[in-house]
């Protein structure tokens, strides 16, 4: 029988006490003098915690809100085509077979075997001027001038350090966190409505609009949110594939906690940021609790 643990309130609070305690140390604590960060003002040698709200306001400035504006934009368009890309790929996942199912899983997670860096490095060698995409292309060319056409100089396509090269980063490194909530939802659907939606005339892209995506909303919601919050705060992948006029939140960050050596600003942005996440977290709720209802119904 299982314990209650109103009645057993001794054992559950032994049982939860080094969780919440981990917690509150490593997470709680930190988070504190972070936040008491954002509300002070850098002196000499210290941080004075002063209750100041100015290094919110500053947060407000013009600079700093095109540097988020553009963020927010590339999380979004990477998001967005990450959903287009995911969702016929964890389609294909639930109507394939058992064997299928575990290889097409083994290819979703064998990206997260090999860490980020090299994995960001090696998209730099099939993307620089004179890597794998520009050498082909300089190839065709070649040939297709030895065929006699008038094809001019070669010129490499600019792949790199720019906002394309940013978003394909984020699409490359972000997908597998769309397809695999994606997957999970679309793997508990009763596929006998899709069966009914067919048998009754509906085509395949009415029974995904008006069955498949209404009762996958939740897994829908999780993937963006999942997809959407770690595209926002990316440092490593803008740092290392876009350019100068592509900053992102993360690196500026980053710059004032090493470079500008102003902790109380770094520590504002930090918080705005995790503030931007609570609020698609709370999108997220919203969008299970109406995807509860349509799947109710």
């Amino acid at each position: 029988m299982m314990q209650d643990w109103r009645e057993e309130k001794t054992f559950f609070g032994a049982t939860i006490a080094l969780p919440v305690i981990w917690f509150m140390i490593f997470f709680v604590a930190p988070m504190a003098m972070v936040w008491a960060y954002s509300v002070g003002e850098t002196r000499l040698v210290d941080v004075a915690i002063t209750g100041t709200f100015a290094n919110y306001a500053k947060a407000f400035s013009p600079e700093v809100l095109k540097v988020m504006g553009d963020s927010v934009a590339l999380a979004l368009l990477t998001t967005l085509i990450c959903l287009v890309m995911a969702f016929p790929v964890a389609l294909a996942m639930t109507f394939a077979d058992e064997k299928q199912k575990t290889w097409l899983l083994l290819l979703i997670m064998l990206p997260f075997w090999t860490n980020l860096l090299i994995r960001t490095y090696a998209l730099i060698a099939v993307m620089r001027n004179s890597g794998v995409i520009n050498s082909g292309l300089e190839g065709l060319h070649g040939l297709l001038a030895l065929a006699g056409l008038p094809m001019g100089t070669f010129e490499p396509l600019p792949l790199l350090y720019n906002k394309f090269a940013v978003v394909v980063g984020l699409v490359y490194v972000h997908l597998p966190f769309m397809v695999l909530p994606l997957y999970a939802a679309l793997d508990r659907l009763d596929k006998s409505l899709i069966e009914a939606s067919l048998d009754l005339g509906a085509g395949h892209l009415e029974t995904i609009r008006r069955i498949i995506v209404p009762l996958a909303a939740p897994g829908i919601a999780a993937g963006l949110v999942i997809t959407f919050i770690p595209a926002l705060g990316a440092y490593l992948t803008p740092d290392l594939l876009g350019g100068p006029d592509d900053l992102m939140i993360a690196s500026l960050i980053e710059r004032q906690f090493k470079r500008a050596n102003d902790w109380p600003f770094g520590a504002a942005l930090s918080f705005i940021l995790m503030y931007i996440t609570l609020i698609f977290f709370a999108i997220r709720a919203f969008m299970e609790r109406k995807g509860g209802k349509v799947g109710a119904h």
